[in-house]
Protein backbone atom coordinates (compact mmCIF):
# COMPACT_ATOMS: atom_id res chain seq x y z
CA UNK A 1 0.00 0.00 0.00
CA UNK A 2 2.87 2.59 -0.73
CA UNK A 3 4.56 1.97 2.27
CA UNK A 4 8.25 1.56 1.71
CA UNK A 5 9.25 -2.12 3.75
CA UNK A 6 13.01 -2.44 2.21
CA UNK A 7 15.08 0.77 1.06
CA UNK A 8 19.17 1.74 0.67
CA UNK A 9 20.14 4.38 2.81
CA UNK A 10 23.89 6.50 2.15
CA UNK A 11 25.95 5.28 5.19
CA UNK A 12 29.75 5.85 5.98
CA UNK A 13 32.02 2.53 6.28
CA UNK A 14 36.00 2.17 7.55
CA UNK A 15 37.29 0.67 4.88
CA UNK A 16 41.18 -0.49 4.20
CA UNK A 17 43.34 -1.52 1.32
CA UNK A 18 45.43 -4.09 2.89
CA UNK A 19 48.05 -3.72 -0.04
CA UNK A 20 49.12 -0.25 1.28
CA UNK A 21 49.49 -0.60 4.98
CA UNK A 22 53.42 -1.38 6.23
CA UNK A 23 51.44 -3.54 9.15
CA UNK A 24 47.92 -4.46 9.12
CA UNK A 25 47.63 -5.28 12.57
CA UNK A 26 49.08 -2.31 13.78
CA UNK A 27 46.46 -0.15 11.60
CA UNK A 28 43.89 -1.62 13.02
CA UNK A 29 44.96 -1.18 16.45
CA UNK A 30 45.58 2.21 15.53
CA UNK A 31 42.21 2.64 14.67
CA UNK A 32 41.08 0.74 17.93
CA UNK A 33 42.38 3.87 19.92
CA UNK A 34 40.02 6.01 18.43
CA UNK A 35 36.59 4.26 17.67
CA UNK A 36 35.37 0.82 19.20
CA UNK A 37 36.22 -2.01 16.75
CA UNK A 38 34.51 -5.35 17.87
CA UNK A 39 36.96 -8.59 17.57
CA UNK A 40 34.07 -10.28 15.46
CA UNK A 41 34.48 -7.27 12.90
CA UNK A 42 38.21 -8.04 13.28
CA UNK A 43 37.60 -11.47 12.52
CA UNK A 44 34.88 -10.87 10.06
CA UNK A 45 37.34 -8.29 7.95
CA UNK A 46 40.24 -10.90 8.03
CA UNK A 47 37.42 -13.64 6.25
CA UNK A 48 37.10 -10.96 3.70
CA UNK A 49 40.24 -9.68 2.77
CA UNK A 50 40.98 -13.76 2.05
CA UNK A 51 38.58 -12.79 -1.11
CA UNK A 52 39.15 -9.66 -2.18
CA UNK A 53 41.11 -8.51 -5.06
CA UNK A 54 44.40 -6.71 -4.66
CA UNK A 55 44.46 -2.93 -4.03
CA UNK A 56 40.46 -3.11 -3.22
CA UNK A 57 39.28 -1.52 -0.38
CA UNK A 58 37.41 -4.13 2.87
CA UNK A 59 35.01 -2.90 5.20
CA UNK A 60 36.16 -3.13 8.69
CA UNK A 61 33.40 -1.30 10.19
CA UNK A 62 30.02 -0.12 8.62
CA UNK A 63 27.51 2.71 9.56
CA UNK A 64 29.73 4.93 11.21
CA UNK A 65 28.31 8.11 13.24
CA UNK A 66 29.33 11.32 11.88
CA UNK A 67 31.56 11.57 15.43
CA UNK A 68 33.00 8.50 14.42
CA UNK A 69 33.53 9.50 10.90
CA UNK A 70 35.14 12.85 12.16
CA UNK A 71 37.96 11.35 14.52
CA UNK A 72 38.88 9.24 10.78
CA UNK A 73 39.34 12.41 9.15
CA UNK A 74 41.59 14.16 11.88
CA UNK A 75 43.63 11.41 11.81
CA UNK A 76 43.84 10.03 8.00
CA UNK A 77 47.60 11.11 8.06
CA UNK A 78 48.65 8.64 10.64
CA UNK A 79 46.26 5.99 8.75
CA UNK A 80 47.23 5.92 4.88
CA UNK A 81 45.55 2.91 3.68
CA UNK A 82 42.01 3.44 5.72
CA UNK A 83 39.62 5.30 3.80
CA UNK A 84 35.80 6.48 4.89
CA UNK A 85 33.52 5.42 1.84
CA UNK A 86 29.92 6.11 1.16
CA UNK A 87 28.10 3.40 0.84
CA UNK A 88 24.75 2.31 0.26
CA UNK A 89 23.24 0.12 2.75
CA UNK A 90 20.12 -2.45 3.19
CA UNK A 91 17.45 -0.52 5.58
CA UNK A 92 14.35 -1.94 6.64
CA UNK A 93 12.40 0.94 8.12
CA UNK A 94 9.59 -1.17 9.19
CA UNK A 95 12.22 -3.30 11.26
CA UNK A 96 10.85 -6.87 12.34
CA UNK A 97 7.16 -6.29 11.52
CA UNK A 98 7.23 -7.91 7.61
CA UNK A 99 11.13 -9.81 8.48
CA UNK A 100 8.93 -12.99 7.63
CA UNK A 101 7.70 -12.26 4.32
CA UNK A 102 10.74 -9.51 3.14
CA UNK A 103 13.38 -11.19 4.66
CA UNK A 104 16.88 -9.37 4.51
CA UNK A 105 19.90 -9.50 2.87
CA UNK A 106 23.35 -10.37 4.40
CA UNK A 107 26.78 -10.91 3.99
CA UNK A 108 28.22 -13.11 0.50
CA UNK A 109 29.09 -16.48 2.56
CA UNK A 110 31.62 -19.06 1.27
CA UNK A 111 28.71 -21.18 0.11
CA UNK A 112 26.65 -18.77 -2.00
CA UNK A 113 30.24 -17.36 -3.21
CA UNK A 114 30.70 -20.54 -4.98
CA UNK A 115 27.61 -20.90 -6.69
CA UNK A 116 27.06 -16.68 -7.90
CA UNK A 117 28.32 -15.47 -11.06
CA UNK A 118 31.18 -13.06 -9.17
CA UNK A 119 31.72 -10.52 -12.03
CA UNK A 120 28.42 -9.80 -11.30
CA UNK A 121 28.77 -9.02 -7.70
CA UNK A 122 32.26 -7.89 -7.89
CA UNK A 123 30.74 -4.13 -6.30
CA UNK A 124 28.87 -5.09 -3.36
CA UNK A 125 29.43 -8.00 -0.46
CA UNK A 126 25.24 -8.69 0.16
CA UNK A 127 23.12 -10.63 -1.09
CA UNK A 128 19.46 -11.79 -0.81
CA UNK A 129 19.10 -14.42 2.67
CA UNK A 130 15.49 -15.11 2.92
CA UNK A 131 11.97 -14.18 1.91
CA UNK A 132 11.50 -11.59 -1.28
CA UNK A 133 14.67 -10.68 -0.79
CA UNK A 134 16.21 -13.94 -1.52
CA UNK A 135 13.41 -15.40 -4.15
CA UNK A 136 14.15 -11.84 -6.25
CA UNK A 137 17.45 -11.11 -5.42
CA UNK A 138 18.32 -11.41 -9.08
CA UNK A 139 15.12 -8.38 -9.91
CA UNK A 140 16.46 -6.74 -6.81
CA UNK A 141 20.36 -6.63 -7.44
CA UNK A 142 20.41 -5.38 -11.03
CA UNK A 143 23.38 -5.87 -12.95
CA UNK A 144 27.24 -4.59 -12.10
CA UNK A 145 28.90 -2.17 -14.35
CA UNK A 146 32.75 -2.26 -15.59
CA UNK A 147 35.67 -0.47 -16.13
CA UNK A 148 39.19 -1.63 -17.38
CA UNK A 149 41.63 0.67 -16.44
CA UNK A 150 45.19 0.88 -16.56
CA UNK A 151 47.30 1.42 -13.33
CA UNK A 152 50.68 1.78 -11.56
CA UNK A 153 52.63 -0.50 -9.64
CA UNK A 154 50.73 1.19 -6.70
CA UNK A 155 47.13 0.14 -7.95
CA UNK A 156 46.52 4.00 -9.07
CA UNK A 157 44.64 4.39 -12.38
CA UNK A 158 45.82 5.96 -14.60
CA UNK A 159 43.46 5.91 -17.26
CA UNK A 160 40.31 4.39 -18.17
CA UNK A 161 40.45 2.23 -21.37
CA UNK A 162 36.76 1.53 -21.41
CA UNK A 163 33.61 1.79 -19.17
CA UNK A 164 29.96 -0.06 -18.95
CA UNK A 165 27.55 1.43 -16.81
CA UNK A 166 25.47 -0.41 -14.03
CA UNK A 167 21.71 -1.21 -14.41
CA UNK A 168 20.19 -0.56 -11.25
CA UNK A 169 17.87 -3.16 -9.56
CA UNK A 170 14.14 -3.31 -9.59
CA UNK A 171 11.88 -1.85 -7.24
CA UNK A 172 9.35 -3.87 -6.28
CA UNK A 173 6.01 -3.76 -5.43
CA UNK A 174 4.17 -6.38 -2.91
CA UNK A 175 0.98 -7.46 -2.34
CA UNK A 176 0.88 -7.06 1.35
CA UNK A 177 -0.80 -4.13 4.03
CA UNK A 178 1.81 -3.09 6.27
CA UNK A 179 -1.35 -1.81 7.99
CA UNK A 180 -3.35 -5.09 7.96
CA UNK A 181 -0.08 -6.71 9.19
CA UNK A 182 0.32 -4.40 12.10
CA UNK A 183 -3.13 -5.09 12.94
CA UNK A 184 -2.44 -8.63 12.69
CA UNK A 185 0.31 -8.42 15.00
CA UNK A 186 -0.64 -6.50 17.57
CA UNK A 187 -3.66 -8.66 17.85
CA UNK A 188 -1.42 -11.16 18.45
CA UNK A 189 0.22 -9.33 21.37
CA UNK A 190 2.46 -11.72 23.01
CA UNK A 191 1.24 -14.75 21.86
CA UNK A 192 3.31 -17.09 19.75
CA UNK A 193 2.00 -18.04 15.95
CA UNK A 194 0.90 -16.76 12.67
CA UNK A 195 -1.81 -14.52 10.80
CA UNK A 196 -2.04 -15.18 6.80
CA UNK A 197 -4.50 -13.39 4.85
CA UNK A 198 -5.06 -13.31 0.82
CA UNK A 199 -7.61 -12.05 -1.32
CA UNK A 200 -9.80 -15.09 -3.01
CA UNK A 201 -9.95 -13.27 -5.94
CA UNK A 202 -6.38 -12.76 -7.51
CA UNK A 203 -4.57 -14.87 -4.63
CA UNK A 204 -2.51 -11.56 -3.69
CA UNK A 205 -1.04 -11.93 0.10
CA UNK A 206 -2.24 -9.30 2.24
CA UNK A 207 -0.98 -10.47 5.54
CA UNK A 208 2.06 -12.71 5.98
CA UNK A 209 2.55 -12.37 9.94
CA UNK A 210 4.83 -14.75 12.73
CA UNK A 211 5.33 -13.98 16.11
CA UNK A 212 8.02 -13.99 17.50
CA UNK A 213 9.97 -12.49 15.34
CA UNK A 214 13.39 -10.13 14.98
CA UNK A 215 15.26 -7.17 13.50
CA UNK A 216 16.15 -8.13 9.96
CA UNK A 217 18.94 -4.95 10.27
CA UNK A 218 20.32 -6.98 12.30
CA UNK A 219 21.73 -9.35 9.78
CA UNK A 220 22.79 -6.98 6.96
CA UNK A 221 26.21 -6.37 7.96
CA UNK A 222 26.82 -9.68 9.79
CA UNK A 223 25.12 -10.17 13.65
CA UNK A 224 27.70 -10.73 16.79
CA UNK A 225 27.61 -13.63 18.23
CA UNK A 226 25.70 -12.85 21.35
CA UNK A 227 22.97 -11.36 19.66
CA UNK A 228 22.39 -14.88 17.60
CA UNK A 229 22.61 -16.57 20.23
CA UNK A 230 20.19 -14.84 22.18
CA UNK A 231 17.77 -15.26 19.21
CA UNK A 232 18.56 -19.30 18.83
CA UNK A 233 17.97 -19.55 22.18
CA UNK A 234 14.82 -17.63 22.99
CA UNK A 235 11.41 -19.74 23.80
CA UNK A 236 9.71 -17.48 21.17
CA UNK A 237 12.04 -19.17 18.33
CA UNK A 238 11.78 -15.63 16.54
CA UNK A 239 14.02 -16.99 13.30
CA UNK A 240 11.35 -19.73 12.77
CA UNK A 241 8.61 -18.60 10.62
CA UNK A 242 5.33 -20.03 11.41
CA UNK A 243 3.59 -19.06 8.91
CA UNK A 244 5.36 -21.09 6.42
CA UNK A 245 6.83 -23.65 8.54
CA UNK A 246 4.95 -24.20 11.22
CA UNK A 247 2.73 -27.42 10.81
CA UNK A 248 -0.17 -27.77 13.25
CA UNK A 249 -3.25 -29.86 13.48
CA UNK A 250 -5.81 -27.94 11.91
CA UNK A 251 -8.47 -29.08 14.46
CA UNK A 252 -12.00 -28.78 13.29
CA UNK A 253 -11.02 -26.09 11.05
CA UNK A 254 -11.23 -29.22 8.10
CA UNK A 255 -15.02 -29.56 8.94
CA UNK A 256 -16.29 -27.42 6.78
CA UNK A 257 -14.17 -29.25 3.83
CA UNK A 258 -14.75 -32.95 5.41
CA UNK A 259 -18.73 -32.39 5.21
CA UNK A 260 -18.77 -30.57 1.55
CA UNK A 261 -17.03 -34.21 0.95
CA UNK A 262 -19.54 -36.12 2.63
CA UNK A 263 -22.25 -33.85 0.35
CA UNK A 264 -20.37 -34.65 -2.95
CA UNK A 265 -19.75 -38.09 -2.53
CA UNK A 266 -23.26 -38.99 -1.11
CA UNK A 267 -22.09 -40.38 2.83
CA UNK A 268 -24.17 -37.65 3.79
CA UNK A 269 -27.10 -35.03 3.06
CA UNK A 270 -28.23 -32.11 4.64
CA UNK A 271 -31.07 -34.00 5.80
CA UNK A 272 -29.32 -36.74 7.77
CA UNK A 273 -28.72 -36.81 11.20
CA UNK A 274 -26.95 -38.13 14.16
CA UNK A 275 -27.25 -38.62 17.70
CA UNK A 276 -24.29 -37.15 19.78
CA UNK A 277 -23.95 -38.30 23.54
CA UNK A 278 -20.80 -37.04 24.08
CA UNK A 279 -18.74 -40.21 22.40
CA UNK A 280 -18.48 -42.46 19.63
CA UNK A 281 -17.52 -45.92 19.65
CA UNK A 282 -16.61 -48.16 17.00
CA UNK A 283 -18.58 -51.58 16.50
CA UNK A 284 -17.17 -54.39 19.31
CA UNK A 285 -14.56 -51.74 20.13
CA UNK A 286 -15.13 -50.37 23.94
CA UNK A 287 -13.04 -47.59 23.29
CA UNK A 288 -14.59 -43.59 23.40
CA UNK A 289 -13.59 -40.80 20.93
CA UNK A 290 -14.57 -37.90 23.14
CA UNK A 291 -16.78 -34.94 21.47
CA UNK A 292 -15.33 -31.64 23.16
CA UNK A 293 -18.62 -31.24 24.84
CA UNK A 294 -19.03 -33.41 27.34
CA UNK A 295 -22.90 -33.40 27.55
CA UNK A 296 -22.84 -34.19 24.16
CA UNK A 297 -24.67 -32.01 20.92
CA UNK A 298 -27.91 -33.88 20.96
CA UNK A 299 -29.57 -34.73 16.77
CA UNK A 300 -27.18 -32.88 14.79
CA UNK A 301 -27.18 -32.48 11.03
CA UNK A 302 -24.23 -31.13 9.17
CA UNK A 303 -25.40 -27.69 9.65
CA UNK A 304 -25.66 -27.85 13.49
CA UNK A 305 -21.99 -29.98 13.09
CA UNK A 306 -20.40 -27.16 11.74
CA UNK A 307 -21.94 -24.05 13.69
CA UNK A 308 -21.37 -26.03 16.91
CA UNK A 309 -18.45 -28.04 16.45
CA UNK A 310 -19.65 -31.21 16.73
CA UNK A 311 -17.12 -33.99 16.88
CA UNK A 312 -19.04 -36.93 16.91
CA UNK A 313 -20.98 -36.13 13.58
CA UNK A 314 -17.30 -36.22 12.34
CA UNK A 315 -16.22 -39.35 13.70
CA UNK A 316 -19.54 -41.30 12.04
CA UNK A 317 -18.71 -39.75 8.80
CA UNK A 318 -15.42 -39.61 8.12
CA UNK A 319 -15.78 -43.54 9.71
CA UNK A 320 -17.91 -44.24 5.96
CA UNK A 321 -16.24 -42.23 4.11
CA UNK A 322 -12.57 -43.76 4.72
CA UNK A 323 -9.15 -41.96 4.36
CA UNK A 324 -8.33 -42.20 1.38
CA UNK A 325 -11.94 -40.20 0.27
CA UNK A 326 -10.88 -38.19 2.87
CA UNK A 327 -7.68 -37.29 1.13
CA UNK A 328 -8.46 -37.44 -2.39
CA UNK A 329 -11.09 -34.65 -1.74
CA UNK A 330 -9.36 -32.51 0.08
CA UNK A 331 -6.22 -32.34 -2.02
CA UNK A 332 -7.22 -29.81 -4.72
CA UNK A 333 -8.02 -27.39 -1.83
CA UNK A 334 -4.30 -27.48 -0.81
CA UNK A 335 -3.84 -29.78 1.67
CA UNK A 336 -0.86 -31.88 1.88
CA UNK A 337 1.33 -29.87 -0.53
CA UNK A 338 3.21 -26.97 -1.48
CA UNK A 339 0.77 -23.80 -1.72
CA UNK A 340 3.27 -22.13 -4.72
CA UNK A 341 4.13 -18.93 -3.02
CA UNK A 342 6.46 -17.73 -4.48
CA UNK A 343 9.21 -17.25 -1.72
CA UNK A 344 10.95 -20.17 -0.11
CA UNK A 345 10.90 -22.22 2.65
CA UNK A 346 7.42 -23.36 3.29
CA UNK A 347 6.28 -26.83 4.06
CA UNK A 348 3.74 -29.10 2.79
CA UNK A 349 1.87 -30.29 5.93
CA UNK A 350 0.57 -33.51 5.63
CA UNK A 351 -2.45 -35.25 4.30
CA UNK A 352 -2.67 -38.89 4.98
CA UNK A 353 -3.85 -41.45 3.42
CA UNK A 354 -3.31 -45.64 3.72
CA UNK A 355 -0.49 -45.19 1.26
CA UNK A 356 1.15 -41.98 2.91
CA UNK A 357 1.33 -44.43 6.11
CA UNK A 358 2.63 -47.41 4.15
CA UNK A 359 5.09 -45.50 2.50
CA UNK A 360 6.33 -43.02 5.86
CA UNK A 361 5.65 -45.28 8.28
CA UNK A 362 5.89 -48.82 6.99
CA UNK A 363 2.32 -49.54 9.04
CA UNK A 364 -1.01 -50.56 7.76
CA UNK A 365 -3.97 -47.85 8.26
CA UNK A 366 -6.38 -48.16 11.45
CA UNK A 367 -9.71 -47.31 11.43
CA UNK A 368 -9.60 -45.72 14.33
CA UNK A 369 -6.79 -43.04 12.39
CA UNK A 370 -9.70 -42.35 10.12
CA UNK A 371 -11.94 -41.03 12.71
CA UNK A 372 -9.12 -38.58 14.50
CA UNK A 373 -8.48 -37.30 10.75
CA UNK A 374 -12.04 -36.15 10.64
CA UNK A 375 -11.43 -33.96 13.15
CA UNK A 376 -8.37 -32.75 12.05
CA UNK A 377 -6.21 -34.46 14.57
CA UNK A 378 -3.43 -37.78 14.23
CA UNK A 379 -1.34 -37.15 11.73
CA UNK A 380 -3.25 -34.36 9.95
CA UNK A 381 -0.96 -31.12 9.82
CA UNK A 382 -1.14 -27.65 7.69
CA UNK A 383 0.75 -24.88 7.78
CA UNK A 384 -0.84 -21.66 8.38
CA UNK A 385 -0.47 -20.28 4.94
CA UNK A 386 -1.98 -23.43 3.56
CA UNK A 387 -4.97 -23.23 5.30
CA UNK A 388 -5.54 -19.71 4.29
CA UNK A 389 -5.17 -21.05 0.63
CA UNK A 390 -7.63 -23.60 1.74
CA UNK A 391 -10.05 -21.16 3.33
CA UNK A 392 -9.53 -18.96 0.02
CA UNK A 393 -10.06 -21.59 -2.57
CA UNK A 394 -13.51 -22.27 -0.61
CA UNK A 395 -14.13 -18.49 -0.77
CA UNK A 396 -13.74 -19.02 -4.49
CA UNK A 397 -15.99 -21.66 -4.66
CA UNK A 398 -13.72 -24.59 -5.85
CA UNK A 399 -10.92 -22.51 -8.00
CA UNK A 400 -7.46 -22.90 -6.24
CA UNK A 401 -5.88 -19.89 -5.07
CA UNK A 402 -1.97 -19.64 -5.60
CA UNK A 403 -0.74 -17.19 -3.24
CA UNK A 404 2.22 -14.54 -4.20
CA UNK A 405 4.02 -11.31 -2.83
CA UNK A 406 4.76 -9.65 -5.81
CA UNK A 407 2.10 -7.87 -7.22
CA UNK A 408 0.24 -8.71 -10.32
CA UNK A 409 1.63 -6.05 -12.88
CA UNK A 410 5.17 -7.19 -12.18
CA UNK A 411 4.52 -11.03 -11.32
CA UNK A 412 3.61 -10.94 -15.68
CA UNK A 413 6.81 -9.54 -16.80
CA UNK A 414 9.25 -12.22 -17.87
CA UNK A 415 12.14 -11.76 -16.07
CA UNK A 416 9.51 -11.99 -12.75
CA UNK A 417 8.06 -14.82 -14.02
CA UNK A 418 11.49 -16.46 -15.02
CA UNK A 419 11.62 -17.16 -11.06
CA UNK A 420 8.30 -17.58 -9.84
CA UNK A 421 7.46 -21.18 -8.66
CA UNK A 422 5.26 -22.95 -11.73
CA UNK A 423 1.48 -22.09 -11.54
CA UNK A 424 -0.99 -24.35 -9.79
CA UNK A 425 -4.32 -24.03 -11.78
CA UNK A 426 -6.99 -26.25 -10.90
CA UNK A 427 -10.54 -26.21 -10.23
CA UNK A 428 -12.94 -28.60 -7.75
CA UNK A 429 -15.56 -29.65 -9.66
CA UNK A 430 -18.82 -29.81 -7.49
CA UNK A 431 -22.25 -31.71 -8.82
CA UNK A 432 -24.46 -29.29 -6.97
CA UNK A 433 -23.19 -25.45 -6.46
CA UNK A 434 -25.89 -25.38 -3.82
CA UNK A 435 -23.66 -27.27 -1.21
CA UNK A 436 -20.96 -24.29 -1.37
CA UNK A 437 -23.85 -22.40 -0.40
CA UNK A 438 -25.04 -24.54 2.31
CA UNK A 439 -21.04 -24.82 3.94
CA UNK A 440 -20.94 -21.18 3.54
CA UNK A 441 -24.03 -20.57 5.08
CA UNK A 442 -23.36 -22.96 8.15
CA UNK A 443 -20.09 -20.73 8.16
CA UNK A 444 -21.90 -17.43 8.48
CA UNK A 445 -24.05 -19.29 11.52
CA UNK A 446 -20.98 -20.66 13.37
CA UNK A 447 -20.51 -16.57 14.18
CA UNK A 448 -24.26 -15.29 13.65
CA UNK A 449 -26.95 -18.11 15.42
CA UNK A 450 -27.03 -18.32 19.35
CA UNK A 451 -25.12 -21.19 19.88
CA UNK A 452 -22.00 -20.59 16.70
CA UNK A 453 -18.62 -21.50 18.42
CA UNK A 454 -17.37 -17.91 17.30
CA UNK A 455 -20.45 -16.03 18.06
CA UNK A 456 -18.62 -13.22 20.12
CA UNK A 457 -17.27 -11.72 16.29
CA UNK A 458 -21.09 -10.91 15.83
CA UNK A 459 -20.49 -7.17 16.84
CA UNK A 460 -23.47 -5.48 13.90
CA UNK A 461 -20.68 -5.34 11.23
CA UNK A 462 -22.49 -4.08 8.18
CA UNK A 463 -21.13 -7.49 6.49
CA UNK A 464 -21.02 -11.03 7.19
CA UNK A 465 -18.01 -12.92 8.16
CA UNK A 466 -17.98 -17.02 7.29
CA UNK A 467 -15.89 -19.08 9.91
CA UNK A 468 -15.05 -22.11 11.60
CA UNK A 469 -12.84 -22.28 14.98
CA UNK A 470 -10.80 -24.72 15.81
CA UNK A 471 -8.73 -26.43 18.50
CA UNK A 472 -5.70 -28.66 17.85
CA UNK A 473 -4.17 -30.87 20.90
CA UNK A 474 -0.56 -30.61 21.64
CA UNK A 475 -0.48 -34.08 23.73
CA UNK A 476 -2.86 -36.63 24.42
CA UNK A 477 -5.05 -37.16 27.56
CA UNK A 478 -6.31 -40.63 28.85
CA UNK A 479 -9.37 -42.71 28.15
CA UNK A 480 -11.43 -40.99 30.96
CA UNK A 481 -9.14 -38.05 32.08
CA UNK A 482 -10.62 -34.44 32.03
CA UNK A 483 -8.86 -31.65 30.10
CA UNK A 484 -8.14 -28.62 32.13
CA UNK A 485 -6.14 -26.08 30.62
CA UNK A 486 -5.46 -24.49 34.08
CA UNK A 487 -3.94 -27.30 35.03
CA UNK A 488 -1.49 -27.82 32.34
CA UNK A 489 1.68 -26.09 31.73
CA UNK A 490 1.59 -23.45 29.44
CA UNK A 491 3.45 -24.67 26.38
CA UNK A 492 1.67 -27.93 26.16
CA UNK A 493 -2.37 -26.36 26.54
CA UNK A 494 -4.27 -26.75 23.01
CA UNK A 495 -3.29 -24.72 20.05
CA UNK A 496 -6.42 -21.89 18.68
CA UNK A 497 -7.14 -21.83 15.52
CA UNK A 498 -9.64 -19.90 13.13
CA UNK A 499 -10.22 -19.72 9.29
CA UNK A 500 -12.89 -16.93 7.92
CA UNK A 501 -13.64 -15.01 4.72
CA UNK A 502 -15.58 -11.92 4.20
CA UNK A 503 -18.25 -10.64 3.37
CA UNK A 504 -19.46 -13.87 3.34
CA UNK A 505 -21.69 -13.27 0.47
CA UNK A 506 -19.00 -11.53 -2.43
CA UNK A 507 -15.35 -12.35 -0.15
CA UNK A 508 -12.72 -9.98 -0.91
CA UNK A 509 -9.94 -11.50 2.23
CA UNK A 510 -9.04 -14.96 3.45
CA UNK A 511 -7.74 -15.55 6.54
CA UNK A 512 -6.05 -18.16 9.21
CA UNK A 513 -5.24 -17.03 12.06
CA UNK A 514 -3.14 -20.13 14.78
CA UNK A 515 -2.06 -19.08 18.61
CA UNK A 516 -0.13 -21.23 19.68
CA UNK A 517 -1.07 -23.00 22.95
CA UNK A 518 -3.94 -20.46 23.32
CA UNK A 519 -7.13 -22.85 23.88
CA UNK A 520 -10.20 -21.96 22.81
CA UNK A 521 -10.04 -21.08 18.76
CA UNK A 522 -13.82 -19.02 19.08
CA UNK A 523 -12.24 -16.68 21.92
CA UNK A 524 -8.71 -16.30 21.12
CA UNK A 525 -7.88 -17.09 17.60
CA UNK A 526 -11.18 -15.41 16.67
CA UNK A 527 -10.94 -11.98 17.56
CA UNK A 528 -7.40 -11.78 16.07
CA UNK A 529 -9.07 -12.80 12.61
CA UNK A 530 -11.67 -10.46 13.33
CA UNK A 531 -9.67 -7.14 14.14
CA UNK A 532 -7.99 -7.47 10.52
CA UNK A 533 -11.03 -8.33 8.67
CA UNK A 534 -12.72 -5.44 9.98
CA UNK A 535 -9.73 -2.96 9.38
CA UNK A 536 -9.99 -4.44 5.84
CA UNK A 537 -12.98 -4.29 4.58
CA UNK A 538 -13.54 -0.66 7.08
CA UNK A 539 -11.49 0.62 4.12
CA UNK A 540 -12.74 -1.28 1.28
CA UNK A 541 -16.36 -0.01 1.80
CA UNK A 542 -15.19 4.10 2.34
CA UNK A 543 -16.47 6.38 -0.07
Amino acid sequence: NGVIVAQNLPTFSLEIVPERCKNLDQTIADIRQLIDISDNEIKRFKKRIKHQRRFQSTPLRFRLSDEESAKIAVNRHRLPCVEVEARLTRDYPLGRLMVHAVGYVGRINEHELAVIDRSNYAATSHIGKLGVEKAYEPLLHGHVGNQHVETNVMGRTIRVLQHTPPTPGTNLTLTLDTELQRTAKEALGENRGAVVAIDPRNGDVLVLASQGDYDPNLFVNGIDHASYQALQSSRAKPLFNRALRGQYPPGSTVKPFIGLAGLELNFTHTGDAVFCRGWYTLPNNDHKYRDWKKTGHGHTDLRKSIIQSCDVYYYNLSRFMGIDAIHDYLSPFGFGHKTGIDIGGELAGILPSTTWKKQVKGKPWYLGETLISGIGQGYTLATPLQLAVTTATLAARGRYVQPHLLSDAQRNEPAARALAPPAIESRIDIKDPKHWDYITQAMTDVIYSAHGTARKLNRGQPYKIAGKTGTAQVFGIKQDEKYVAEDIAKHLRDHALFIAFAPADNPKIAIAVIVENGGSGGSIAGPVAGAVIDKYLARETKP
